[in-house]
């Protein structure tokens, strides 16, 4: 029991004293980066699928007749 909470007490020490937090006007921006480049990466999958999509029911359209 004793290791557990020298293990949380360093733990802790660690976070406060030796750890350097970014500021919020950094945090936010970061987000914000996070975020475009999250919806430019999901626009391009699906615009991906969309073509596959079409091409695949092309191909099948193709075969069938």
């Amino acid at each position: 029991m004793a290791g557990i909470v020298n293990y949380i007490s360093e733990s802790y020490n660690e976070l406060r004293n030796h750890v350097t937090w970014t500021t919020w006007p950094e945090a936010q921006r970061l987000t914000i980066v996070v975020a475009v480049f999250s919806i430019i990466f999901s626009l391009a999958i699906w615009g991906v699928d969309t073509v596959f999509s079409s091409l695949i029911e092309q191909y099948f359209e193709w075969i069938k007749s």
